[in-house]
C-alpha cells in the first residue's frame, strides 16, 4: 500500500447541526473550537480574543455566560463576531435563557450542574423556538452523583447514561437539535466514553480531553485522546482544553487535523529528523531557525530539514522543499529531487527563498529552473 492509499477509518455517519454559519456533523469538515478566557462582560477585550482565535483557525468560539453582565456582553459580541458564538451554561437556567435572547448560535449545557428537569426542558423549548442547537456537555468532574452511584463510580457508562438522560428530557418537548460531548481529564476514560456514545446515537460529537493542563503535557494528553478517536472515524468538531493562551488551542486543533489529512493544510508542516551521530551539522539549530523564519511567512508548504544523506531526500521525498545536510553543506531538494548544494550558513536563507519562489512560480517551474 502506497502512502497515498493509507487512510484513516471511515468517518462515522452523523446527522448535522447548524451552529451559525458552521455545519457540524454530516459530511462537513471537522471544525476547530476554542473558548475565550476574558470576562464576557468585557466586550472589547473578548472581541479582540475572538478575532485572534478566528485568525488562528478557530471556527466556533465559546464564551461563558455566568452572570447578567456576561449575557449583556453577549448581546454586543454576537453581532460583531467573525465566527459563531456558543454560550457556556452551567448552573443557572436564567443565564441560558438570557444567552438565547442575546442571539448566540448555540448553547452548551452541563447536565451535571443544571439538573432540574423542568428547567432543562424549558431551555430546550426556547432553543427550539429559535432554531438554536444545544451541546449536551457531560464532564467526568461534574457528573451527576445519581449516575455515579448507579454505575459504580465515574465510568464511561455513567457519563453516557447522563448524556442520554438529558436527551430524553429534550425529546419530551420535541427538541432534537443536539450535539454531544463526554469529556474527562483521564484519556482512557474519555476514549471509552466517546466510543460507547458513538454506538448509541447518531448526533455529532464534540471531542476533547477536559482540563488537559499546561504545555507540553496538556498537548500530549489532548492529542492522545482526540487523535485516537479521529483515527477511528469518531468526531465532528474538536477543542483542545489547554492551560495556555487559547491561541495555542486553535493552532493545535488545526495542526492535528492537517496532520491526519482531515483538513487542507493552510500553514507550515515542518519535518525534521531528531539528529544523531551521523549528523555533520547542528540539526537542532538549523531546524529551529528554519521553522521560526518559515512560520513568519504563513505558507502552506511541507518543509524538511534532514541531518544527513542517509535518509535525507528519500525519507522526506514528499516534502515540497527540504535540506539534506552533509559536512558543512547540504542538498536543497524539491519533491525529493536535488536541485542545488548550499553551504551550512545559507541553509535557512535558501529554504526561505525557495519557499517564497515556489508560492509564486509553482513546483514544476522551480524544478526546471536553471541554477548555478
Amino acid at each position: 500500500m502506497t502512502r497515498e492509499q493509507v487512510v484513516l477509518a471511515k468517518r462515522r455517519v452523523a446527522r448535522s447541526v447548524q451552529v451559525g454559519k458552521v455545519t457540524v456533523g454530516g459530511d462537513s469538515p471537522i471544525s476547530v473550537q476554542s473558548m475565550t478566557t476574558t470576562k464576557t462582560a468585557d466586550v472589547e477585550g473578548t472581541l479582540v480574543q475572538i478575532y485572534s482565535l478566528a485568525a488562528a483557525g478557530t471556527e466556533i468560539v465559546r464564551c461563558t455566560c455566568n452572570s447578567q453582565d456576561a449575557a449583556d456582553g453577549l448581546r454586543q459580541i454576537v453581532p460583531r463576531s467573525p465566527v459563531p458564538i456558543v454560550a457556556d451554561i452551567h448552573f443557572h437556567v436564567e443565564m441560558a435563557l438570557a444567552a438565547l435572547e442575546s442571539g448566540v448560535a448555540a448553547l452548551r449545557l452541563n447536565p451535571g450542574n443544571l439538573r432540574k428537569p423542568e428547567e432543562i426542558k424549558l431551555v430546550a423549548r426556547e432553543a427550539g423556538a429559535r432554531g438554536v442547537p444545544i451541546r449536551i456537555g457531560v464532564n467526568a468532574g461534574s457528573l451527576h452523583p445519581d449516575f455515579a452511584k448507579q454505575y459504580g463510580g465515574i465510568t464511561a457508562e455513567a457519563m453516557v447514561a447522563s448524556a442520554l438522560h438529558e436527551l430524553d428530557l429534550f425529546h419530551e418537548v420535541g427538541f432534537d437539535d443536539v450535539a454531544f460531548s463526554v469529556k474527562a481529564s483521564n484519556v482512557a476514560l474519555m476514549i471509552a466514553a466517546y466510543r460507547l456514545l458513538a454506538q448509541k446515537v447518531d448526533h455529532p460529537l464534540h471531542l476533547g480531553v477536559t482540563e488537559a493542563g499546561p504545555l507540553p503535557g496538556g498537548l500530549i494528553k489532548a492529542t492522545a485522546g482526540i487523535a485516537t478517536l479521529l483515527a477511528e472515524g469518531i468526531g465532528d468538531t474538536i477543542r483542545y482544553s489547554l492551560t495556555a493562551d487559547p491561541i495555542e488551542e486553535a493552532r493545535a486543533g488545526r495542526q492535528l487535523l492537517e496532520s491526519l489529512g482531515l483538513r487542507e493544510r493552510k500553514g507550515l508542516d515542518f519535518i525534521a529528523c531528531p539528529s544523531c551521530g551521523r549528523a555533520e551539522i547542528d540539526v537542532v539549530a538549523v531546524a529551529t531557525e528554519a521553522q521560526r523564519e518559515l512560520e513568519k511567512l504563513g505558507l502552506p508548504l511541507q518543509v524538511a530539514v534532514m541531518g544527513c544523506n542517509v535518509n535525507g531526500p528519500g525519507e522526506a521525498r514528499e516534502a515540497d522543499i527540504g535540506i539534506a545536510a552533509g559536512k558543512g553543506k547540504g542538498h536543497l531538494f524539491i519533491k525529493g529531487k536535488i536541485v542545488e548544494v548550499v553551504p551550512e550558513a545559507n541553509m535557512v536563507a535558501a529554504l526561505v527563498e525557495e519557499a517564497q519562489a515556489i508560492m509564486v512560480e509553482g513546483v514544476e517551474a522551480r524544478l526546471n529552473k536553471k541554477r548555478r
